[in-house]
């Protein structure tokens, strides 16, 4: 079996952006028997290259969450390679009872590039073990920036996705991601104490028990502003947004798409009220 401690083959796609960084990071591993990681967008010059990469002997296609940056390859590479497409489920998988609810009242996703069309030709179980004679891969489902994220173990490695990002903070925009989730998967990164944490955006991040402390401060910090902005007083998600986030304009909507998270947060845990159900344009105010 392969050395987890080797490096991965990276190919980066060409889709940069104020979201994705310097672009979606294709991972492959394995020498005779090869697995890719987040294929990427439909972008064909980017899987010939991620096809010839991996010399007719790509035998698995693992896909992290369904955003159209990581999955909308996946079927393209699938009839290059003849490979099955292996993932949680599609866009819509895992979702919280209470995040299906919202959805089910009108509350859309924004932002993210949820990726409708992808139907994985087999589902991975949490704790699930994909092995071939060069690797060994344990599927983690790590919910919080897409209901059916899964990250992937490598020995004492983990491709994370978009859970942890090596250059930003990740998007959490409702109903497909939330909050509460993302904390306790970071949690459970944790406790798994990986040496090194291999996002799909950005470097590979050497120092992972900080970095994943410094997220879960990150989010706490941000809980502490929203409420002390609605104890001046009420507003929507938007509001607080222009409020509390120092970004540029062209920001604004996925900024309001987390606010909107730490919101919805709170208000199961009956720390704020609101006065009909839960929408972008909801007013909120301090409990």
């Amino acid at each position: 079996m392969c050395d987890p401690a080797k490096e991965p083959l990276q190919i980066l796609a060409p889709n940069p952006s104020a979201l994705t960084g310097p672009g979606t990071t294709t991972f492959l591993i394995g020498q005779d028997h090869v697995a890719v990681i987040d294929p990427g967008p439909d972008d064909a010059d980017h899987l010939d290259a991620v096809a010839r990469a991996g010399r007719d002997r790509i035998g698995h296609i693992l896909v992290t969450h369904a955003h159209r940056d990581h999955s909308a390859g996946a079927a393209r590479l699938s009839r290059l390679t003849g490979a099955p497409v292996l993932a949680y489920g599609d866009a819509q998988a895992g979702r919280a009872p209470l995040m299906a609810r919202l959805a089910a009242g009108g509350l859309v996703a924004g932002g993210e590039g949820l990726d409708h069309d992808f139907a994985p030709d087999r589902l991975l179980a949490d704790g699930e073990v994909i092995a071939t004679p060069d690797w060994q891969l344990t599927a983690l489902h790590t919910p919080g920036h897409a209901a059916g994220h899964l990250s992937f173990q490598w020995g004492a490695q983990i491709f994370c996705g978009d859970l942890v990002m090596g250059w930003s903070s990740t998007l959490i925009s409702p109903p497909d991601g939330d909050l509460g989730d993302y904390l306790r998967s970071l949690d459970r990164l944790v406790a798994l104490a990986p040496r090194r944490l291999r996002p799909t955006h950005g470097a590979a991040i050497e120092a992972p028990l900080l970095r994943l402390a410094e997220l879960a401060h990150h989010r706490r910090a941000r809980t502490t502003q929203i409420l002390a902005a609605l104890r001046q007083s009420s507003d929507s998600a938007q509001g607080l947004a222009r409020r509390i986030y120092a970004v540029p304009d062209p920001l604004l909507p996925a900024a309001a798409r987390n606010v909107l998270a730490h919101l919805i947060a709170l208000a199961q845990l009956g720390a704020v009220d609101f006065p009909e159900e839960i929408s972008e344009r909801t007013i909120f105010s301090a409990a």
